[in-house]
C-alpha cells in the first residue's frame, strides 16, 4: 500500500494533495487549502448589427452595437505548475505541467520517505520549457511486501537558474518620449526595494492609463489582469498587481507590474519588440498612488533576483517614497 502527501512549496497558493493506490488501482482524493488573491473580470453582453448576442471578457470591438450591459465577476488564478499523480504497475509517476509560455524551475523534495525508491532520486530540481508537460520521477515500494507511504514537497519559480543577464543591453524606458513622469523610487530604495526580488527595481510616477511600452524585445511569458484595489496592507495587497512578465533572450525577465484593471495588450507567448504598447499604467496591488514597478529579474538558485540595469535615456531624478 503507497500512501501519499504532495504540499507544494509555492508563495501563489498551498494545496495538500493525498492519493492511496491499492492493489494497482488509484484512488485520489485532492483538497486544496490557502487563500488565493482576490481578482475580478468584466463580462459584455451585447447585441451586434445582426442581432446576435455576445457574451464575452473582452470589451466589445464592434462599432454599432446594442443593448450593452457589464458585469464584474470574482476569478480564480492558475498556479505556474501543476503536480499530475499517475498510478501505474503499483508505483505512481510524478507529473509536472507548465502552465506558462515559458521556463520554470521545479524543485522537489521528501518531507518524508518509508520504503520508498525515487527514480531519480529526490531532491530533483528540474527545468521545464513553455508549456512542457514531463513526468520527472517515478516513485515505488523498495520491497513490495512491505507497507510504503511518503510525503514531498515542491516549489515553481520563473526562469531557468542557468540564465545569466546580458550587462551590455540598454533599456528603453518604459513610456512614450513625451510621457511626463517622475522617479519616485529607485534602487535600493528603502520604503519597498529592500527584497532581492525587487533590489534594483524602478517605481515610476505617472498618471494613470498612460501606455506602458516594452523597454526591451523578447516573449510574454505570463499576464496577470484581472486585480482590482490597492493600499500598503502587504497581506491583504500584496500578490495582487497587474502585470506582464517578458521573457529576454539572454532568459532573464522584465515585470511591468500595478497595470490597470483588464488594460492588458498583449497575450502569453505574443512576441513583443521595443516600444511595443503592453498596456496601461494603474494602481493595483501593494502601492500608495499610481505608478509603473519595472524591474528585470533572473532566477538565481531557485529564488527571483532582481539585476541592476542601464537605460538609454537618463531617468528622472529620484524623491523618497511614493
Amino acid at each position: 500500500m503507497l500512501n501519499a502527501d504532495h504540499t507544494p512549496a509555492q508563495r501563489w497558493r498551498a494545496y495538500r494533495h493525498a492519493a492511496l493506490l491499492v492493489a494497482g488501482i488509484g484512488v485520489a482524493v485532492i483538497v486544496t487549502v490557502g487563500v488565493t488573491p482576490a481578482a475580478a473580470k468584466h463580462i459584455y453582453q451585447y447585441r451586434d448589427a445582426n442581432g446576435i448576442r455576445h457574451f464575452t471578457d473582452r470589451p466589445p470591438t464592434e462599432t454599432t452595437i446594442s443593448d450593452l450591459k457589464t458585469s464584474l465577476i470574482r476569478t480564480e488564478h492558475q498556479d505556474i505548475v501543476e503536480l499530475i499523480s499517475e498510478d501505474a504497475e503499483s508505483a505512481r509517476n510524478l507529473i509536472f505541467q507548465n502552465r506558462w509560455r515559458g521556463p520554470v524551475a521545479v524543485e522537489i523534495v521528501f518531507d518524508q520517505a518509508l520504503n520508498i525508491a525515487s527514480d531519480p532520486p529526490l531532491p530533483l530540481q528540474v527545468v521545464l520549457n513553455a508549456l512542457e508537460r514531463r513526468q520527472v520521477a517515478r516513485l515505488a515500494p523498495a520491497d513490495r511486501r512491505q507497507a510504503s507511504s511518503y510525503a514531498l514537497s515542491y516549489r515553481a519559480v520563473p526562469g531557468d537558474p542557468s540564465a545569466h543577464h546580458d550587462d551590455a543591453v540598454r533599456y528603453a524606458l518604459p513610456f512614450a518620449a513625451a510621457v511626463n513622469y517622475r522617479l519616485a523610487q529607485g534602487p535600493n530604495g528603502q520604503f519597498s526595494h529592500t527584497d532581492p526580488q525587487s533590489r534594483y527595481a524602478y517605481d515610476l510616477a505617472v498618471a494613470e492609463g498612460t501606455e506602458v511600452r516594452a523597454a526591451r524585445a523578447g516573449v510574454v511569458m505570463q499576464v496577470e489582469r484581472d486585480f482590482f484595489g490597492a493600499g500598503l496592507d502587504r497581506q491583504r495587497y500584496g500578490d495582487r498587481a497587474n502585470s506582464v512578465r517578458v521573457l529576454h533572450s539572454d532568459g532573464s525577465m522584465a515585470v511591468y507590474a500595478h497595470l490597470q484593471l483588464e488594460s492588458s495588450l498583449v497575450t502569453p507567448g505574443q512576441k513583443v519588440s521595443v516600444g511595443q504598447v503592453l498596456a496601461r499604467s494603474g494602481n493595483t496591488g501593494f502601492s500608495s498612488g499610481p505608478h509603473l514597478h519595472f524591474v528585470v529579474q533572473v532566477n538565481r538558485a531557485m529564488e527571483l533576483v532582481a539585476v541592476p540595469i542601464e537605460f538609454v535615456a537618463t531617468v528622472a531624478a529620484v524623491r523618497p517614497g511614493l
